[in-house]
């Protein structure tokens, strides 16, 4: 295990209304050719350097547990994934540098990146060095979020019992209405907030032991995020001041460890932000978050069912273009780029097993990456999740079953895409070019 000191006291304190940071930055000649290397922002879209950036993604949560020598780790695995992704023209992975608390809990994963604050796993930092330099070699780019608003990985119920809060609900034992209940003490919890911000600048701020660089000057890092799909869990206006205010607290943390890669928010939409238009408007217009973010989860959301999967696409794909409308005409009104960075279908029947029939999904991926292709609504997406060569060794992931997309509370296969899963990557292989290409000559 590895000790990182925390500046707590310097955390709580961004909390301050108008706390020191400006979102500005002075760069030199020599400095811009360097930022020439990272993403960034211009005229509403991606860029590097006069390049503009589009890209087809997927979710790769557990990349830095594979990537590790240790418990759960796979190097073998790791390099054909990267093979099997590039041939694809998957060139952007979304990934967890989390992972937090007890082990050995219902529907969490395992082994854990940080075991009380400030204790680090070496063996999972060192798996995200390892992941980070390959990226690196392969002019391959991640998006790494930092905390959790759900508990399979810990997130905001494990900063919550590290800041004295008490033993928190588990859904699968409590129920998610306790568990929802119950999270929204984070954004109220100054203490709570400090240690994840405190993780935030820990990890912005290390240097790869494989490259010997700062994480700060990787090319491979497209963005710092703040959470997989943070929420403020209440709806009344106290707590959803807070949880705005622990947004760009939290990106302006990142932004004074590290000035040269974008911050993003992790958020799912309006659906994250208890259907507040303005609130999800107003995080995503500070000048400390770089672009806009949503979900879709046609399932999940209720759109359809696990009886019409294969026969409800157009349904779910209507309703996903009202979905996404708003929160374009917002980004485009400020001049930022919007991203779909989780998009799930699960296979028909809701079955998992690898090779399953995915012909409702491969429907609706069809629809969801002519839209990001034609309607100039989206500027890059990351479909959730990828799978890959995993063949899942029980319904649900037990330690030490190969990780799939799924999450351990979460039948595995369901909304992973696997290598056999032929279908699927030929829509995704023939999308990838129109979509990175699309409207850069407008």
């Amino acid at each position: 295990m590895k000790r990182l000191l925390y500046a707590a006291a310097c955390c709580a304190g961004v909390f301050a209304a108008g706390a020191g940071f400006c979102g500005c930055k002075t760069t030199t000649s020599a400095e811009a050719d360097s930022t020439a290397r990272y993403v960034g922002v211009a005229d509403g879209e991606f860029r590097i350097g006069d390049s503009v950036y589009r890209y087809v993604g997927t979710n790769f949560w557990y990349g830095a547990i594979l990537a590790s020598e240790g418990r759960g780790g796979d190097r073998a695995r790791l390099e054909r994934e990267l093979d099997l992704l590039q041939a694809t023209g998957i060139d952007n992975l979304r990934v967890l540098v989390g992972g937090d608390g007890e082990e050995n809990q219902p529907s969490h994963i395992m082994p854990v990146l940080q075991t009380a604050p400030g204790v680090y796993n070496d063996t999972i930092l060192d798996g995200l060095d390892y992941l980070m330099a390959e990226l690196e070699k392969r002019d391959m780019k991640a998006v790494l979020y930092l905390n959790n608003a759900w508990e399979w990985s810990g997130g905001y119920g494990t900063y919550l019992e590290w800041a004295g809060a008490g033993k928190q609900p588990n859904p699968a034992i409590d129920g998610y209405p306790a568990y929802m209940a119950a999270m929204a003490q984070f954004v109220r919890n100054d203490s709570a907030k400090a240690l994840a911000i405190s993780h935030a600048r820990n990890m912005a701020g290390r240097t790869n032991r494989y490259t010997g660089k700062p994480y700060a000057e990787s090319p491979a890092i497209m963005s710092w995020q703040v959470a997989n799909e943070p929420r403020a869990f209440a709806d009344d206006s106290v707590t959803k001041a807070a949880f705005a205010d622990y947004i760009i607290a939290t990106a302006r943390a990142i932004k004074e460890t590290d000035p040269n890669h974008m911050v993003s928010t992790g958020s799912e939409g309006i659906h994250g932000c208890e259907y507040d238009m303005e609130l999800w408007r107003r995080i995503h217009e500070d000048p400390a978050i770089d672009y806009g973010i949503l979900h879709l989860w046609p399932y999940n959301w209720s759109w359809v069912d696990e009886k019409t999967l294969a026969d409800s696409v157009d349904h779910a794909y209507a309703k996903a273009v009202a979905y996404i409308k708003p929160h374009s005409d917002a980004m485009k009104a400020a001049g930022k780029p919007l991203v779909l960075e989780e998009f799930g279908y699960p296979r028909d029947g809701m079955q998992y097993a690898p090779g399953s029939p995915t012909t409702g999904r491969d429907k609706f991926y069809a629809k969801i990456f002519e839209l990001i292709a034609t309607s100039g609504m989206i500027n890059g997406c990351n479909f959730w999740g990828w799978g890959g060569y995993a063949q899942p060794a029980h319904d649900t992931w037990q330690p030490w079953d190969p990780y799939t997309g799924d999450p351990a509370q979460e039948a595995q296969g369901l909304n992973s895409v696997f290598a056999c899963d032929s279908t699927t990557l030929g829509i995704i292989r023939s999308s990838v070019d129109a979509i990175k290409h699309a409207h850069v000559n407008e």
